[in-house]
């Protein structure tokens, strides 16, 4: 039983810190990612579709992103909607190929973007406190039931503290990672 309640809360904090690192893949560092066109969608013949769907996309260098269209008449769509998603890039098209460069972070911008980062951070910490609070609910309700001893329920609520320790520091060296590179020149 405590087995079980301690692996549930263990596979939803997993899931969590899975969720945050795909978020702050999204935060926009100075350095170009073909994943940060993931969101970006272009009208494919009456149906909103992702980017990735219609083109190849891929890195030319480090600060610039390349597009290749499936089908040629795609460019100028494609590029109007990475123009006007929220993302403030500047594709062009050269020949066959999108060429999206990645402008250089303020400070300020940077600064921002950290804060971003933090409450992102502080949601899934909190995420992993409400995870806890739940597990050490029904460890309580096991215990009403007499399913288990006060015993077990005092060492499966140990169990899952040092789960939520373990994670939340875990949340704090990704964030520790994000910030040293949106901080990175």
């Amino acid at each position: 039983m405590i087995i079980d309640v301690k692996k549930s809360a263990e596979q939803k904090m997993q899931k969590s810190l899975e969720a945050l690192k795909v978020d702050l893949s999204k935060v926009r560092s100075g350095r170009a990612h073909t994943g940060l066109l993931d969101h970006v969608t272009v009208d494919y013949y009456g149906a909103q579709t992702p980017v990735n769907q219609v083109a190849n996309i891929n890195l030319i260098d480090a600060r610039t992103i390349g597009v290749i269209p499936w089908e040629k008449k795609m460019a100028n769509a494609i590029e109007k909607a990475i123009r006007d998603s929220d993302l403030g890039l500047n594709p062009m098209t050269v020949g066959d190929i999108i060429r999206v460069p990645m402008p250089p972070l303020t400070e300020e911008r940077r600064r921002d973007l950290i804060k971003v980062v933090k409450h992102e951070a502080e949601t899934v910490r909190v995420a992993m406190r409400n995870i806890r609070r739940d597990a050490n609910a029904h460890l309580k309700e096991l215990l009403k039931s007499k399913e288990i001893s006060e015993d077990d329920e005092r060492r499966g609520q140990d169990e899952i503290q040092k789960l939520t320790d373990r994670f939340i520091s875990e949340i704090d060296k990704v964030l520790q990672v994000k910030e040293a590179e949106l901080m990175a020149v």
